[in-house]
Formats: structure tokens, sequence, C-alpha cells
């Protein structure tokens, strides 16, 4: 990903984890890999733990160990109904913002306020 990508990713990443969450609990190296199945490889383990203490300290998620056959205990993460609730909101958010943005790339005009197809705030080339 260039380095666009990984602003992008930043400004989303929190409700990419939140949405991970409301399919089923994860610990954190299974979230690397989940987002990475989602096209999302440029997340590292390292890059989420300050989200998710974020989120803990924010009531959004709740942590809890369970035992590992493979060696020491794993920490999940479960999505609580605070969280549930800023995921719908920050998916709204997403769907306008991405809705806008789509408008703009695609030449439409949601709402001209009255301009002339002359206007210097015409995005459209000429």
């Amino acid at each position: 990903m260039d380095n666009r990508s990984t602003q992008l990713l930043k400004g989303t990443l929190d409700m990419c984890l939140l949405a991970l969450l409301a399919q089923q609990p994860c610990y954190g190296y299974e979230m690397v890999q989940q987002l990475a199945l989602h096209g999302l490889d440029l997340v590292s383990e390292g890059s989420i733990y300050p989200l998710l203490s974020r989120m803990l300290a924010n009531g959004y998620i709740e942590g809890y160990l369970v035992s590992s056959t493979e060696g020491p205990s794993r920490k999940y993460y479960r999505l609580l109904p605070a969280g549930a609730k800023r995921l719908e909101q920050w998916q709204a958010e997403w769907e306008t913002f991405a809705r806008a943005v789509e408008r703009l790339l695609e030449g439409e005009h949601s709402h001209d306020h009255g301009r002339s197809a002359n206007s210097t705030t015409d995005l459209r080339p000429r």
C-alpha cells in the first residue's frame, strides 16, 4: 500500500476492528490475519494494540484471557453494546462519506446550489 492508502487506513482502522469483533471475538494476531484476508495487509499487530487499548478505555470492547494449547494464554476481545452502537455510527458516517466521494469521482452533482455549469467551483474537467 502507498502512503495515501496508509492514511485512509489510519482513519478507518478502529471501525474495521469493531466490524471484525461484531462477527466474533478475536485475539490481536487473528485480527491482523482477518484484515489481511480482506485486503488490508498493511496492518501490523503493533498498529492495532493502541486502538484496542483506547476502545477498551471507551467501553466499546472488553478483553479476556483464554488458555492456549500452543503457548501462553491469548487475550481475546469482544464487542460490547456501546461498541456496537459506535460501529453503527461510524458505518453511517463512512457510507455518507464514501457516497460523496464516489459522486465526486463520477462527476455527479447532488447539490449544485444554483451554480452555473461554468462556475469555478464545478470540479468536472473541461
